[in-house]
């Protein structure tokens, strides 16, 4: 496995690479989420081609406020890992690596981005779209990865890469979960037990929601909403402080009303919410029309 941290390596490294090149991009802090990415990178890059991951907690995407400082960098552990999941090619660059002149121009996210995440943290999506389209032009990878975790970013980067024509294939692996539901996160580590067991609500509230699907956009929300305020009734959802709850269509991530009875098709009921101190997303897939067209035929 080859490690480089600078422009100069990579473009030396990246130049001996064999084709396919597959990117997956991190933060680090790797679990058994990140490995799951990683597998899938193996398998499309297969024996012969190359698996390229990159390490960088990228500050353009943390507000004021934010836990930039304390953000968990294990880098050894996550060359260890990444050594057990072969991985040909690590870029851990630092910030200077990656801004030697600052960062004056950035990509817009467009309407998509201004809302939910882009509205609890205002710039996010600008600072994620921006180092992901520069890691991809100094890795130039055919395919990149990413987890259906953060669907609203991996909705952007498709996006941004057919509006650009950018040509690389991106590969989408389903969230990867512990066995109480609580999807896998780098910041589940700030969690305490009690935390913990609040935060599962949020997986069984997006259950509850998508199996009400039958009765249209209004019933998967409430569904939801009723497991939600269950929670924070008890005391199993003290420090439970919901930031949205909101269903969105499959691949343009614009919001569906809840008297929108006519909608059919792939949805997206994704929540955030913060434990404590601790800011959660989640999400599941929703499926509209499929049961009701199979009535009416």
């Amino acid at each position: 496995m080859i490690v480089v941290s600078t422009r100069a390596e990579l473009k030396a490294a990246r130049d001996k690479l064999a084709s396919p090149v597959v990117l997956v991009p991190t933060m680090g802090a790797l679990h058994d989420g990140h490995r799951a990415l990683l597998r899938r990178a193996r398998g499309l890059a297969g024996q012969t081609g190359t698996v390229a991951v990159s390490i960088f907690v990228n500050p353009l995407q943390f507000g004021p406020g934010e836990d930039l400082d304390r953000y968990p960098r294990p880098l050894p552990q996550d060359l260890e890992t990444c050594q057990q999941e072969h991985v040909d090619l690590v870029f851990a660059p630092g910030v200077r690596d990656m801004y030697p002149a600052g960062q004056v121009v950035m990509v817009d996210p467009g309407p998509a981005g201004e809302i939910l995440e882009g509205e609890f943290r205002p710039g996010f999506f600008r600072g994620v779209l921006t180092v992901v389209i520069k890691l991809f032009g100094l890795v130039r990878p055919d395919v990149a990865v990413f987890g259906q975790k953060d669907v609203q970013q991996l909705t952007l980067v498709r996006r941004m890469v057919a509006d650009f024509a950018l040509g690389i294939e991106i590969e989408a692996v389903p969230t990867v979960r512990a066995a109480d539901g609580l999807a896998l996160s780098s910041r589940n580590k700030y969690l305490d037990p009690a935390g913990r067991a609040v935060a599962t609500v949020l997986y069984r509230s997006l259950v509850a929601g998508a199996a009400a699907a039958a009765g249209g956009p209004r019933s998967v929300r409430a569904a939801a909403w009723r497991v939600l305020s269950a929670a924070q009734a008890g005391t199993g959802g003290a420090g439970l402080t919901v930031d949205y709850l909101a269903l969105v269509a499959g691949g343009t991530y614009e919001i569906v009303r809840d008297d929108d009875f006519d909608f059919s098709g792939p949805a997206v009921l994704a929540i955030a919410a913060r434990v404590g101190s601790t800011r959660l997303i989640d999400n599941v897939p929703v499926q509209f029309g499929t049961e009701r067209d199979a009535a009416d035929d």
